[in-house]
């Protein structure tokens, strides 16, 4: 349903992530006045200029008074459906005075009796016409003035405007009525009740007045202002970033709704209160319940004999650790030993967390409600207290550890003999960072050189032989930040990813995928048992076709009939170190599906497996923990388990998947502007990444930081969007920017509260 929506484009021009108003909106003030200034809002929590006098502007498309008269009348039969209304009591209810608002009301009821949306019952009383088009679904918010109600069942998403939304805000489940479809135009309709709201608390910065404020929220969609009285301050003065709860929702149009401080930040700009405050507006915990440290510090670290003589013992063999420097938990190990038949017996050790986490514990159900860790720029929120995901699952050096293993033999050429799977204990003879272990490849010297080179031989067969069997070669960029004492970013670099790194990666793949074969063979049809899948499906063949045109603009062919893993991989080694880069990949990223966790065995296009699934990082993601329970289930012998129940879990993993990166990237993002302003005034060589009918964007090429050209500042002449070629062109001297030019740019400001980079645009450089 999604994917068709997108590629008619009939959503694309209010959502697109670079070329729509989504982006352009967030880079600029929404009404052109200080969004909390006083002067134009009521002490009573009245209406703000957002939720009122701005109305007109809220984008209708054919956006005349008549449309929204007609929406207002229908809104009020639609928000009472079984009341029957006189002539007088509509115009009451609407607030209709004088003689030409009572004969507007009177056409738009003509109007709707026409379309049997209303009937008239006894000749003077007006109701509902109770059998009209009713839908559920989900408000997914494209800017603020209309969201998209995505529902099951409809192949196109119903808009909805502002002044229909009846408050809803993104993710809640509404009930709304579909209003008929003009000359096949989208379908539009009003939200006749919010049935369940997604969350009740916002982030925002406090505007104060002197007895009253209002908290005008960070999320740049929403379309509301929170009225906050004296008594719901809670000690927040003006200027700071708080969370507010909503209290108490307004029983009709025009109103804010009330709210009171739940959580006070501190001042707006700040680290600990923006990263807080980010923290908040993902709903991402501050910390553990109390009681569950508690179960986790019970937790007895002695490991028994008992227990040792139930699993494979790998104390003796060589194992060690390789992860970031700055890593604290250390979820996977290797082990290497030769075999006498001259192979290699390697062996990919998980922590054994399901070992000390029971399904009926508090800490199974936190676990399953975080779903996954979260890695801002200088703090994780773990899915697991820091006794278990530091202390007892951590593969430290030298302690002995319970692992969950998959064990293979193999040859230096990477040809699989033979694998095995179970529970096991092991002692890590040593601890590497990533850059300990590229010195052993890159000098073949120090302590287990011979051990890693040989698995790096390994793996390199290994990567050689999924890229002949289609996988993608794209590489993703990864920012990071040197931050000081007090979180203050120093320099942005960009994360390289070397043979040590591809090393790791490809034994964990190789594990990975294994164990999602081996449950996936225990059984034929539907007598296959239940198992948790990774899976990524292939590219939207629209959207391919689209992406496919842009390339050839660049001087690319992708062709979208041809195999398309090779022709990705032949445009990832055509603008291997280019200025174009980034923005291609990028973009033909996007025309693939999300990969998600499922029970569905549908394989992995991205990495060309037939079956793969995530059994490597249960410390910090829960569907590694489900895929450990159920493979020791099937060893033990066991029956196929309940699949709706690890779907819905499946599912919830998704989601908090991707709240987690959402998070991660505001983060990312309040880090860049936060350099960004001690730049100003500096010039950066850049590249055009997105363009919409306000600016365009530029990625600067030294620290891949992105801001905005505003159209408005480009006095040479008066720039128009081309959106079908990416691209803007005078009016007069016909020059043209496009989607992928190298520019020099210069910083002008950097704006914290809206995470906004404002560019001057000084050079364009030739092709």
């Amino acid at each position: 349903m999604r994917s068709k929506r997108d590629t008619k484009g009939g959503r694309e021009k209010g959502r697109s992530e670079k070329g729509g108003s989504r982006r352009g909106e967030s880079s600029s003030r929404r009404d052109g006045a200080p969004r909390g200034s006083s002067s134009r809002r009521e002490a009573t929590g009245g209406s703000s200029r957002r939720s009122g006098d701005r109305r007109e502007g809220s984008g209708r498309r054919d956006g005349g008074r008549d449309r929204s008269a007609k929406g207002m009348v229908l809104e009020l039969f639609s928000r009472n459906p079984d009341t029957e209304f006189t002539l007088r009591q509509i115009y009451r209810r609407l607030g209709v005075v004088d003689k030409k608002g009572r004969e507007l009301v009177n056409d738009m009821l003509r109007v709707l009796q026409r379309e049997n949306r209303v009937i008239v019952i006894d000749e003077d009383k007006y109701t509902l016409n109770l059998k009209v088009d009713i839908i559920t679904g989900r408000v997914d918010m494209a800017n603020n003035k209309y969201a998209y109600i995505v529902a099951e069942g409809i192949e196109d998403d119903v808009r909805v405007f502002r002044e229909h939304l009846n408050y809803a805000m993104d993710g809640d489940l509404v009930k709304v009525e579909v209003l008929p479809t003009y000359q096949g135009g989208r379908a539009e309709g009003i939200v006749v009740e919010v049935l369940e709201r997604k969350r009740e608390e916002l982030v925002g910065i406090l505007q104060l007045s002197k007895n009253f404020g209002f908290v005008v929220p960070d999320f740049k969609k929403l379309y509301f202002d929170v009225f906050v009285g004296e008594r719901g301050l809670n000690g927040a003065e003006n200027g700071d970033k708080v969370l507010v709860k909503i209290t108490e929702w307004p029983d009709k149009p025009g109103k804010n709704p009330i709210g009171e401080i739940t959580r006070v930040f501190g001042p707006a700009g700040e680290h600990e209160a923006e990263i807080h405050s980010i923290m908040a507006e993902f709903g991402l915990p501050f910390e553990f319940p109390e009681s569950v440290e508690e179960e986790a510090e019970s937790i007895s670290d002695k490991i028994t004999q008992a227990e040792i003589n139930k699993r494979r013992d790998f104390r003796d063999v060589t194992t060690f650790t390789i992860d970031p420097a700055d890593a604290k938990d250390f979820d996977d190990a290797l082990s290497i030993q030769k075999l006498d038949n001259g192979n290699w017996e390697i062996g990919v050790h998980i922590a054994d967390v399901t070992h000390y986490v029971d399904t009926k514990s508090l800490l199974e159900k936190e676990a399953f409600h975080r779903a996954t860790s979260v890695y801002l720029v200088d703090r994780t929120v773990p899915m697991l207290p820091e006794r278990l995901s530091n202390g007892l699952c951590s593969l430290r050096p030298q302690e002995e550890k319970l692992t969950f293993s998959a064990v293979f033999e193999l040859d230096d050429n990477g040809k699989l003999y033979s694998e095995w799977f179970g529970r096991t204990v092991i002692y890590s003879d040593r601890r590497f960072t990533y850059e300990e272990a590229q010195e052993r490849i890159e000098t073949g010297e120090g302590d287990f050189a011979e051990e890693i080179n040989i698995m790096n031989g390994i793996a390199k067969n290994l990567k050689d032989k999924r890229f002949k069997n289609g996988a993608i070669s794209f590489e993703t960029i990864e920012v990071k930040f040197k931050l000081d004492d007090n979180g203050k970013p120093l320099y942005i670099y960009v994360k390289e990813r070397k043979d040590a790194h591809k090393l790791i990666e490809e034994f964990m793949l190789l594990a990975n995928k294994k164990v999602a074969e081996f449950v996936y063979n225990l059984g034929k049809g539907k007598k296959r048992p239940t198992m948790v899948y990774r899976t990524h499906g292939a590219p939207d063949p629209d959207k391919l076709s689209t992406f496919s045109i842009f390339a050839r603009k660049f001087g690319y062919k992708v062709d979208p009939e041809g195999n398309i893993s090779s022709e990705l991989n032949n445009l990832a080694e055509e603008t291997e170190g280019k200025p174009e880069q980034s923005v291609l990949q990028n973009l033909a990223i996007r025309t693939m599906a999300k990969a998600k966790y499922s029970t569905e065995p549908e394989g992995h296009f991205g990495l060309a497996f037939a079956h793969y699934s995530h059994f490597t990082s249960p410390i910090r993601r829960y569907p590694d923990m489900m895929a450990h329970r159920l493979l020791q289930h099937y060893l033990d012998g066991g029956p196929s388990t309940d699949k709706e129940d690890y779907e819905a879990r499946c599912q919830h993993s998704s989601e908090m998947e991707k709240r987690a990166a959402d998070a991660e990237r505001a983060s990312i993002k309040y880090k860049q502007v936060e350099f960004m302003k001690d730049t100003i005034g500096n010039q950066y060589k850049g590249i055009v990444s997105g363009v919409t009918e306000w600016g365009i964007f530029v990625e600067i090429e030294e620290n891949k930081c992105e801001g905005m050209v505003r159209l408005s500042t480009l006095n040479d002449d008066y720039y128009e969007l081309d959106a079908d070629n990416y691209r803007i062109i005078g009016r007069q001297s016909k020059r043209i920017i496009s989607f992928g030019d190298e520019v020099i740019v210069e910083v002008v400001s950097a704006n914290l509260a809206e995470r906004t980079i404002d560019l001057e645009l000084i050079e364009t450089l030739k092709k």
